[in-house]
């Protein structure tokens, strides 16, 4: 089986170091890259991807923001990939609390490709093993 995922971030850059990163794992396939939250949006709805990597600072609608719309219109899996989000910062607390299912720093997206593949991998299972939280929210509480 393969996981789509969609890479939201909007340094080119970035976007095709993830892209290259991913690229060599076979399990993984990259469906979309988007450098803002409206061309995500837009991705989402079109290649519905398994798991989303998203930055936080982003032009328009922020990282966080968008997470919290993902979470609430098309829950699926979402990895922060931020320079804001390394161990213990408020960044990546504040993303995993609103329903990110991990973060990992930008500055090791090369260096330490195999545990970021393994990041892309787990969140995937974390659907499989916690479908609950990615359950689509249309009923009020």
């Amino acid at each position: 089986m393969t996981i789509r995922v969609l890479v939201v971030d909007d340094s080119l850059t970035i976007r095709a170091m993830v892209e290259q990163v991913l690229k060599g794992e076979r399990e993984l396939e990259v469906v979309g890259l988007a450098c803002n939250a409206q061309e995500a949006e837009a991705c989402i709805g079109r290649l519905h991807p398994d798991v989303i990597t998203l930055d936080i600072a982003m032009p328009g609608m922020d990282g966080l923001q968008f997470l919290t719309d993902v979470m609430e219109h098309h829950p699926r899996p979402v990895v922060m990939v931020s320079s804001l989000t390394g161990a213990g910062a408020a960044a990546c607390e504040e993303a995993l609390s609103r329903g990110a299912v991990s973060c990992f720093h930008k500055s090791h997206i090369v260096s330490k490709a195999k545990d970021f593949i393994k990041t892309i991998k787990a969140a995937h299972r974390v659907k499989q093993t916690q479908p609950e939280r990615f359950y689509h929210k249309t009923c009020p509480n």
